[in-house]
């Protein structure tokens, strides 16, 4: 309770608080003895972004300790950032399946954000660039590797003969993306089957 910041809610019926207070005590309720599986749906639906991460807290300390936990959800945000795996389920049917990680990676099209002092890069038969921004005489780049087997230290060394680096960052897909692109695959799919 001290936790969640609730306080004078045992002189009020539970209808009585707001929408807010009551999914807290909802929670608090859910979690104060501990269990070993839990299974939210939309956990986070309602909150403000303050309680919305003080809940998120939670929830991970209580993963750390070793408790299971299942989200229904379609916050691709909150999947992203509190699960280790994923099933993604279309129509009753699950269409993509594993860890977090690994579906981002597999799912990654070579894409780079680079930011460079000096040079003027141009696309080549090794990369392509998709976006250039000039800020206060330093420039970031978006490329794409043409070559996907050529490894991101080749693309750094070939790309550190042609200018001054100081960034590099591989841009893998969020999962809203991924999810977007397979639901949408999936649904294109279904709709060919149909005709």
């Amino acid at each position: 309770l001290n936790k969640f910041d609730i306080k004078g809610w045992e002189k009020k019926k539970i209808e009585e608080l707001s929408k807010g207070m009551q999914q807290k005590i909802q929670f608090i309720t859910t979690v104060m003895h501990n269990p070993k599986l839990l299974i939210f749906d939309e956990p986070f639906s309602g909150f403000d972004p303050v309680n919305a991460n003080l809940l998120k807290q939670e929830i991970l300390e209580m993963r750390d300790k070793g408790a299971t936990i299942i989200f229904s959800t379609h916050n691709m945000g909150s999947v992203e950032e509190l699960c280790d795996e994923i099933s993604l389920i279309n129509r009753s049917h699950v269409v993509l399946q594993g860890e977090i990680n690994n579906i981002r990676e597999q799912h990654k099209k070579h894409l780079f954000k680079i930011e460079v002092q000096r040079g003027n890069l141009q696309s080549n038969d090794l990369y392509e660039i998709l976006e250039t921004k000039e800020r206060h005489a330093n420039f970031t780049y978006t490329l794409r590797k043409r070559n996907a087997q050529m490894s991101n230290n080749e693309l750094i060394s070939l790309l550190t003969q042609q200018c001054q680096l100081s960034g590099f960052e591989e841009i893998l897909p969020t999962m809203n993306e991924i999810f977007i692109e397979t639901v949408g695959e999936s649904a294109l799919k279904e709709n060919t089957n149909i005709k």
